[in-house]
């Protein structure tokens, strides 16, 4: 199914988006920033006048935050004209999301507080995929995430994620009791969800808002009412009411029930709905980007076996049974497709990002005045105040860590040293030398080959096959959301076009900022882009979607935004030209954790914990390196890496403690 065509020129008028921000033309906060990053030796600082988060145009993994990454990968970048700092830290952490900050965290925790840290981050704000989008308008203070959403099945958290909660003051029962009021905002406007038929996939364009009562079967936004207007053929329709009943057949009756689940992990939730179910194709087209939200790739890689668990229409007559509460508990994440979906979860306005912030309010407190939970709401930070000398905690953004090498034999060495460049620099004039006793990577698999070219090959291949998942969550702040309540949707799923969903902001508060319930006022509406090539592996299929997400600009976004946003809201009285205020989009190449699937990966590394799945073997530690961040666990979730994180200092620490011991795994003997 092909995305709706692009338009050739930009017809509408543009928006302020990239050129000025709060005023301030951004071209003259790049070079200052440029100038003031020259060696990337001394402590990094961000101009002032405008904050990470206020910035919009092309944000996420934005231009400046991966170029030398880049020339290391492609073996162009010189390690030469290195210039040591003479700084020498008890830790230092390389990335500067959850699992870093989390690792920074641990560390303090248990080695004690007046421990040094230094964490390296390569993107200009902190919270990696945790990012926090704001915005400004009409004297409306709006934020979203844009990136990591939520905590999601916050009560099968593991202990460690659940003890960094508990230390930075994250109360969920009385963040949920405070939005008591608020979060039905949108079904008490009788908003519901809503189905786009997109004239190229379907004939002509077609909003279908949910109908029926409470007694007619749905799924979603499907229903016999719902369905009547629909631009499908009776067959198509009759098809759809049948999936979704309670009452199908047994499409597969000469199989057992081991034997249908067997099948179902080893077909496509797409192959499932055509070949076994029946379904007409125009209906299928509908379920294509089932998963994506959650794998990045669609319908056509999501074993039918994940979509049974995950609550897809098609199965109830094959008499599957039930899925334990407890299935995989000890696994980070949700786990879906494995693992019971929890009913379960907590999003803060600016998703994880609250998270990341209450970790540098705790590990740098002159960062910002705010502590709280509440006050993390309008907190203002001071980047300025990151990376200062006298702090043990230091945080030293828009900075690459090239190489990472043992001063010295693996089980002698003292120290390990970390060169470093600008991160947007493809050739720097000059990189930076810092030392650590100890060294935790919370950065992606993917780079840390080429950073730790010592490392055993055999792990270095499992490293490499952790092929992140590419995504994009834009950001559209816009006047008012009359047309959204006159059309009765708040959020509607689109599989035709560009953009997959277009959600408006969860009906949230924290402290001071307050959830958006009067449609005449300003709001932020989520477009979420994901990037799959249907015929490829999963793994294949992120890497294709890479390109592809790389290789769009910031206006192509933007012309589709504005098409798609008219296409779906016009009706209601929308206009993309005088309505549409700012475009933040947060475009993540490397976005969630590669997750193991039963279409393209062994049946045990995907139902079981066995320690040959890649990423256990991923995350040996090596003499003074240990490695954290979600990919480690293969899950996207924030517990996974929390956990991951507890797990690499640890091991640092017990390597302290007990140095008697081999610095490689399994080559210790009395």
């Amino acid at each position: 199914m092909a995305d709706s065509k692009r338009p050739e020129t930009l017809e509408t008028a543009s928006i302020t988006r990239r050129d000025f921000v709060g005023g301030v033309l951004l071209s003259a906060i790049a070079m200052a920033s440029t100038e003031a990053h020259v060696a990337s030796a001394a402590p990094s600082v961000t101009n002032p006048s405008v904050l990470p988060p206020m910035l919009t145009g092309m944000r996420g993994s934005h231009p400046g935050a991966f170029e030398a990454a880049h020339a290391l990968r492609d073996h162009v970048l010189h390690t030469k004209n290195i210039q040591d700092t003479g700084e020498v830290y008890d830790l230092v952490v390389v990335g500067g999301g959850l699992s870093g900050l989390a690792a920074a965290h641990f560390f303090r925790k248990y080695a004690g507080v007046d421990k040094t840290v230094l964490i390296i981050e390569n993107h200009d704000d902190f919270g990696g995929h945790a990012k926090r989008n704001q915005f400004s308008v009409d004297g409306h203070e709006l934020v979203l995430n844009g990136g990591t959403l939520e905590i999601e099945s916050p009560q099968r958290y593991n202990q460690w994620a659940s003890i960094i909660l508990s230390d930075i003051g994250i109360d969920l029962n009385t963040y949920e009791k405070e939005n008591t009021k608020t979060e039905k905002a949108y079904e008490n406007l009788g908003l519901k969800s809503g189905l786009f038929f997109n004239k190229e996939t379907w004939g002509h364009d077609y909003l279908m808002p949910k109908r029926g009562s409470g007694q007619e079967q749905s799924w979603r936004f499907l229903s016999a009412s719902a369905l009547q207007k629909a631009p499908l053929s009776e067959k198509a329709k009759n098809d759809l009411v049948r999936l979704i009943g309670h009452a199908q057949p047994d499409y597969m009756p000469a199989l057992n029930v081991a034997e249908k689940k067997r099948k179902l992990a080893s077909i496509s939730y797409t192959d499932y709905l055509k070949k076994i179910a029946q379904i007409d194709a125009s209906a299928v087209a509908i379920f294509q980007k089932s998963g994506s939200g959650v794998f990045c790739v669609g319908a056509d890689a999501l074993p039918a076996l994940f979509a049974w668990i995950m609550g897809y229409p098609g199965f109830s007559g094959l008499g599957l049974g039930e899925i334990p509460e407890g299935l995989l508990s000890d696994l980070q994440g949700g786990q879906h497709g494995r693992q019971k979906d929890s009913e379960k979860t907590v999003h803060f306005p600016d998703g994880n990002a609250t998270l990341a912030r209450l970790l540098v309010s705790h590990l740098i407190p002159d960062a910002t005045n705010a502590r709280s939970q509440d006050d993390m709401g309008l907190a203002d930070f001071n980047y300025t105040k990151l990376d200062q000398k006298e702090q043990p905690v230091r945080i030293r953004l828009s900075t690459l860590a090239l190489n990472v090498s043992h001063d010295g034999p693996v089980d002698q060495a003292e120290t390990v040293s970390v060169i470093c460049a600008p991160a947007g620099d493809a050739s720097p004039k000059q990189l930076s030398k810092v030392k650590g006793r100890q060294v935790v990577l919370a950065c992606w698999n993917m780079i840390i080959p080429y950073m730790v070219p010592s490392l055993p090959k055999d792990q270095k291949d499992a490293l490499g096959y952790a092929v992140k998942g590419p995504i994009a969550y834009v950001n559209v702040a816009i006047k008012n959301w009359q047309a959204f309540k006159q059309l009765g949707v708040s959020e509607i799923l689109c599989p035709g076009m560009f953009f997959e969903e277009v959600q408006l902001a969860e009906p949230v508060s924290l402290g001071k900022l307050k959830a958006p319930t009067d449609p005449s006022a300003p709001i932020v509406v989520r477009l979420i882009k994901t990037f799959g090539v249907p015929g490829l592996s999963k793994r294949d299929q992120h890497r294709a979607g890479r390109a592809i997400l790389l290789g769009l600009t910031f206006e192509q976004f933007e012309q589709e935004v504005r098409q798609q946003l008219q296409r779906i809201l016009g009706s209601g009285g929308f206009n993309a030209d005088t309505d549409i205020a700012a475009i933040t989009v947060n475009r993540w190449p490397h976005g969630y954790a590669y997750t193991y699937n039963s279409l393209y990966d062994p049946l045990d590394w995907v139902f079981t914990e066995t320690s040959e799945r890649p990423c256990v073997k991923a995350r040996k530690p090596f003499g003074r390196i240990a490695i954290a961040n979600s990919d480690s666990g293969a899950s996207p979730h924030t517990d996974a890496a929390f956990e991951q994180a507890h797990r690499a200092v640890t091991e640092l620490l017990a390597r302290q403690t007990f140095p008697f011991v081999s610095a490689t795994p399994g080559a210790s003997t009395l």
